[in-house]
């Protein structure tokens, strides 16, 4: 008959350490890696964002200026009405077109966006003669 003797193995826990990573321990410094990646395209998309709304503020304001060039135009001080398209949208440009009963001003600026200029385009009409 033979008798079976268990050999016995020194594992880990005989020299007081783990072979195998505790959980977490082998991801130490993930979330700073991450983070690194993460931070410069989260901000790039708020920076997007914020010029976009600053365009679209700009294009509201090149539309209240040409609304205003268009009414001074109709009472007839077609003078003033680049002032009151600049007023709006300093550099802004503008031009008067007149269809049938209706005086039309167009203003138009370039706005940046991400470093790419963006052509703005507002058109505002007013009946001719107006009070």
């Amino acid at each position: 008959m033979r008798m079976r003797t268990r050999a016995r193995a020194s594992g880990p826990s005989e020299r007081g350490g783990s072979s195998a990573p505790t959980r977490g321990e082998g991801e130490r410094g993930s979330v700073t890696a991450e983070l690194a990646l993460a931070l410069p395209a989260v901000a790039l998309i708020v920076a997007l964002g914020v010029t976009g709304l600053l365009a679209a503020s700009t294009h509201v304001r090149l539309q209240d200026g040409a609304a205003d060039a268009a009414r001074l135009v109709a009472r007839g001080e077609e003078g003033r009405a680049p002032a009151a398209v600049t007023a709006a949208v300093p550099g802004a440009a503008s031009s008067v077109a007149r269809r049938g009963e209706l005086v039309c001003v167009t203003a138009s600026v370039g706005a940046r966006v991400a470093m790419i200029e963006i052509p703005l385009q507002a058109t505002s009409c007013a009946l001719a003669g107006g009070l």
